[in-house]
């Protein structure tokens, strides 16, 4: 019985540990792309010509440093970030006023706008995966299948009171463990463990730095 409750139990944390790092991954992966973006498209800024390069890269830079100072605190709190919207619209309505005048222009302006959109989706994403957590429905499976789980060890009758109790701290270590593992990537920017804007301040200390 302890082992039909075990198998079945330790497979549902199983898939859901996987389910949980691998979001947890990707929004790392969604965080480098969003830094690797803005890189990209402040280097392809700097083709163009003057007053406009200065006033785009300016506010690329601000925008940057604004993710680094207000928008990850507030996703380290489970609060999703807007201020950066509104520093975009005024950002695209700036890019998209330029008029190429020459050949090697156009291409310029294309593979910017190419790199302003990869920005654009990388944001999308980042903004969406600030409240992913887990259902509740799913909690519940965990924390009800821990107490079977651990209470089915008790039906036992062990000689050794010592060796018993030994045997189901250990097991509910181990659970316990498993659960704190879950909860502590189920929400990807909070917490010790959360990811950090580490990739956005190296793009803003060796590239943006004014």
């Amino acid at each position: 019985m302890l082992q039909g409750v075990m198998v079945f139990y330790g497979l549902a944390l199983a898939l859901i540990t996987v389910t949980i790092w691998q979001n947890y991954s990707d929004v790392v992966k969604i965080a480098s792309e969003e830094a690797t973006a803005a890189a990209a498209l402040y280097r392809d800024l700097s083709d163009y010509p003057e007053p406009i390069r200065t006033q785009l890269q300016t506010q690329l830079r601000n925008y940057v440093d604004q993710i680094i100072h207000h928008a990850w605190p507030m996703q380290q709190r489970g609060q999703i970030p807007t201020g950066g919207l509104e520093m975009m619209n005024r950002f695209q309505v700036r890019l998209m006023g330029f008029e190429p005048a020459t050949e090697g222009q156009k291409i310029m302006a294309a593979e910017t706008v190419a790199a302003y959109d990869r920005l654009i989706h990388a944001w999308r994403l980042r903004i969406d995966s600030v409240q992913a957590r887990l259902p509740g429905v799913l909690w519940l499976t965990i924390l009800l299948g821990a107490l079977i789980s651990i209470g089915s060890s008790f039906f036992f009758r062990i000689e050794d009171i010592w060796l018993h109790a030994i045997q189901v701290s250990l097991l509910s270590f181990f659970v316990g463990m498993i659960i704190f593992l879950i909860y502590a990537f189920d929400r990807p920017f909070r917490g010790e463990l959360g990811v950090g804007a580490d990739s956005y301040q190296v793009v803003y200390d060796h590239l943006m730095q004014p």
